[in-house]
C-alpha cells in the first residue's frame, strides 16, 4: 500500500504542489477576507416606517 501511495506522489508530483498551492491561497484570501470584515463591523441598517398621508383634496 505504501508503495503505491509513494509511486502516486511521485507520478503526481506538480499536481498536487499546484493544488496545494491553490488550497493555501485560498484559505488565506478567505481569512484575511475575514479579520478585515470583522475588523471594519458596522451598524446595522435601521429600517423606519414612515405613514403617508393623503390629502384631502385630491
Amino acid at each position: 500500500m505504501l508503495p503505491k501511495i509513494i509511486q502516486f506522489v511521485k507520478a503526481n508530483n506538480r499536481e498536487i504542489l499546484l493544488f496545494l498551492g491553490v488550497m493555501l491561497i485560498s484559505s488565506l484570501s478567505f481569512t484575511f477576507g475575514y479579520i478585515q470584515g470583522k475588523s471594519e463591523e458596522k451598524t446595522p441598517l435601521q429600517f423606519e416606517n414612515f405613514l403617508i398621508e393623503e390629502n384631502e383634496n385630491s
